[in-house]
């Protein structure tokens, strides 16, 4: 919920794609700047790590970095926790307590999901970034100096147009921008990273050695489009491992731990019907029939717009995963899984 690191070095980054390598170059040049910066991405795309790294390569390397996950408190407790409190302030306040952002004091304040702060904490937060200025709860002024990095994957911009966050404290902190780029968009960055998730594995599980994955694992790895990016990556990979045959290659990518015959299927839902155009006719969003239960149907589902993708597309694998918004790598394994990679016609 609340962390305060002392370490003086940047954490390691594993990756060489060249979306990746822009956003760290990114990081490097923000890095030495006395401003406040947005880390934007999407969930497991490592902003906790970048926004380490911005503080171990700025001159406060060697001051405090605080951390606050903004979702994990309610209002009133976020207020005291930031800018802290004076005795009797409340109910319970039995002494002063120094808030995070005077902790933070000549080093660097990390607000994760600062999207989710109240209305009235990001009014306090925009006097602490505009003028180093805080008041605790119950009436204390203090003057800090304070790098503040802002963390999200929520869309602030539109948030601040719906009003639902403050329009000059989006200002204030967007100096600069970092944003990280998904998984899917660093495919080659996969199989370097399953490996070492792996390796991490087989040393916590106390093993001499580990033999490797299959071409398949492999296949499987790079042809998933990866939603929760590379916590989610960690996590299948660790729990494969952990399930695998010590002494052989990795073959099996548990991708989903809830996958099992005995799982409960959810009740079937209705028709979704769109609004009716102006003859007066009602639109139905049609779905393909396939037979099966659900995962079948899913596997048809998703085998048939590989299909007729391909056939669009003339058989042109890389046009093909352009037009489907997936990387060269991700479209051939996921043409691997469905067994829809002909001989000799199919140009790669």
């Amino acid at each position: 919920m609340v962390k305060s690191t002392m370490s003086t070095t940047p954490p390691s980054l594993l990756g060489e794609s060249p979306a990746f390598l822009a956003a760290l170059a990114h990081v490097s040049r923000v890095a030495p700047l006395e401003r406040p910066v947005l880390v934007i991405g999407e969930r497991g795309t490592g902003k906790e790590l970048i926004a380490a790294r911005l503080h171990y390569l700025s001159q406060r390397w060697d001051r405090p970095f605080v951390k606050v996950n903004c979702a994990a408190l309610p209002e009133s407790l976020l207020d005291s926790e930031l800018f802290g409190h004076e005795a009797g302030a409340f109910t319970g306040a039995n002494r002063r307590q120094i808030g995070r952002i005077e902790q933070a004091d000549g080093g660097t304040l990390f607000l994760d999901e600062i999207a989710t702060a109240s209305p009235a904490v990001q009014e306090k937060l925009l006097r602490a970034v505009e003028y180093g200025e805080i008041e605790r709860v119950g009436g204390r002024t203090a003057t800090v100096d304070v790098r503040v990095v802002g963390a999200t994957n929520a869309d602030l911009p539109a948030l601040a147009a719906a009003g639902r966050f403050r329009a000059d404290l989006l200002d204030r902190l967007a100096f600069d921008v970092v944003t990280l780029p998904p998984l899917r968009a660093r495919p080659d960055d996969i199989p370097p990273l399953a490996e070492h998730f792996a390796l991490g594995m087989v040393r916590e599980l106390q093993r001499p050695l580990f033999p490797g994955f299959t071409d398949a694992a492999l296949d499987r790895l790079c042809g998933h489009d990866w939603p929760g990016n590379v916590r989610e990556l960690r996590n299948a990979v660790e729990r494969s491992v952990a399930a695998a045959d010590p002494d052989e290659p990795l073959d099996h990518i548990v991708l989903d731990p809830f996958e099992s015959p005995w799982r409960p299927v959810a009740a079937p839902t209705a028709r979704v019907e769109t609004a009716p155009p102006a003859t007066g006719a009602t639109a139905i969003i049609p779905i393909p029939a396939f037979d099966g239960g659900i995962l079948d149907q899913v596997r048809a589902f998703e085998a048939s717009i590989l299909r007729d993708s391909l056939e669009r597309n003339r058989f042109n694998q890389r046009q093909t995963a352009e037009a489907l918004g997936l990387g060269y790598h991700q479209l051939r394994g996921m043409l691997k899984k469905h067994g829809l990679i002909p001989p000799a016609h199919l140009r790669p």
